[in-house]
C-alpha cells in the first residue's frame, strides 16, 4: 500500500498544478466581448482633466487641445474626449480653434469627429476676416488642414450670417464649399 502511495502522490501533484495553471489563467485573461455593441463599454484607461501639444518643427505647425476626460478603447484603437478644445496655428496661416461636446479620434488622429455643439472660429478675436462655425458635427482630416460636414451649419463673419446644409472647408488655402440649401442674410449698420 505504501508503494502505490508512492506511486500515485506526483500523479496527484501533476493533476493539481495543471488544474492551478489552467484556473490562474482563466483568471488573468481578459473577459470576452459579447456581440459588436459592446464595443464601448470598457475603456482600458480614463484621463480626467488633459492637455497637449504636438509640434511639427520643420513646418513651424503646432496643434494643442484641452479636454475635461478622456476613453480609449483598445479594442478599436479609438479614443473619446468630453468638453474638447482644439488650436492650430501654423506660419502665415490664420489661427483655427475648435470646440465641441464631444470628440472621437480614430486612426491615429487622422480622422477626427466632433459632436454636439461645434463651434469653428478661424482668426483671432480682433480679426476683421475671423469667421466663426456653429454645427453639430465636424469631421476633421488634420493632416490635410480640411473640415466637412454633412449636418446644418451657420456661419458668421462681420455683419453677415449663412445658413447652409453640409460643407466642405480647406483651412490651409481658405476655401470654403457649401453643399446645400445656403441662406444669407446681411445687416447693414447704420
Amino acid at each position: 500500500m505504501v508503494n502505490r502511495l508512492h506511486i500515485s502522490s506526483p500523479l496527484i501533484l501533476l493533476i493539481l498544478l495543471a488544474l492551478l495553471t489552467f484556473w490562474l489563467d482563466r483568471i488573468t485573461q481578459p473577459s470576452e466581448q459579447i456581440g459588436d455593441n459592446n464595443l464601448y463599454v470598457n475603456p482600458d484607461y480614463i484621463v480626467e482633466d488633459l492637455s497637449g501639444i504636438r509640434i511639427d518643427y520643420e513646418r513651424e505647425i503646432q496643434r494643442e487641445f484641452t479636454a475635461e476626460k478622456l476613453f480609449h478603447y483598445l479594442d478599436e484603437e479609438v479614443t473619446q474626449m468630453e468638453q474638447v478644445s482644439f488650436i492650430n496655428t501654423e506660419p502665415d496661416k490664420p489661427l483655427m480653434r475648435l470646440h465641441a461636446d464631444r470628440a472621437e479620434i480614430k486612426s491615429k488622429g487622422k480622422n477626427i469627429y466632433l459632436m454636439g455643439n461645434v463651434t469653428a472660429i478661424r482668426g483671432t478675436d480682433d480679426e476683421k476676416s475671423k469667421i466663426t462655425l456653429m454645427t453639430d458635427f465636424l469631421h476633421l482630416i488634420p493632416d490635410e488642414n480640411l473640415v466637412k460636414t454633412d449636418q446644418a451649419v451657420t456661419i458668421t463673419r462681420l455683419n453677415t450670417t449663412i445658413h447652409s446644409t453640409g460643407l466642405e472647408f480647406n483651412n490651409r488655402i481658405g476655401v470654403m464649399q457649401l453643399l446645400s440649401k445656403v441662406k444669407s442674410v446681411n445687416i447693414n449698420k447704420k
